[in-house]
């Protein structure tokens, strides 16, 4: 049982171009979405497509890196771990946030990986 941890694989497409944030101390912060795809045939034959959408945040060098290399509509591997926080909006809503914190990435299709 120690072997199972918090550990998330993706492999999709970044559906727009990274905002990248510098921190006070230097730090950057690199935060995107990816969309991965998942094809069936639903009861009538018909093929479906079902497109979900991941928040995916990364420090320091990978962020560099995804600063330099990517852009919306790349493809990539991300593997990280799952984190979900909550915040207040502008109204003063509560609001929830779920995302994937990448320590790994692999550009696909580029000899580029961290």
């Amino acid at each position: 049982m120690n072997a199972l941890k918090n550990r998330v694989q993706l492999i999709g497409n970044l559906g727009n171009t990274p905002e990248i944030i510098t921190l006070d101390s230097g730090k950057k912060l690199a935060k995107f979405a990816i969309a991965t795809n998942e094809t069936y045939k639903n009861a009538q034959g018909e093929k479906i497509t079902d497109t979900q959408w991941h928040n995916i945040v990364a420090w320091n060098k990978t962020a560099e890196i995804i600063e330099k290399y990517l852009e919306k509509g790349k493809e990539v591997m991300i593997e990280g771990r799952l984190t979900s926080r909550s915040f207040e909006d502008k109204e003063g809503n509560k609001r929830y946030i779920t995302e994937v914190v990448c320590n790994e990435l692999l550009m696909l299709g580029s000899k580029q990986n961290t």
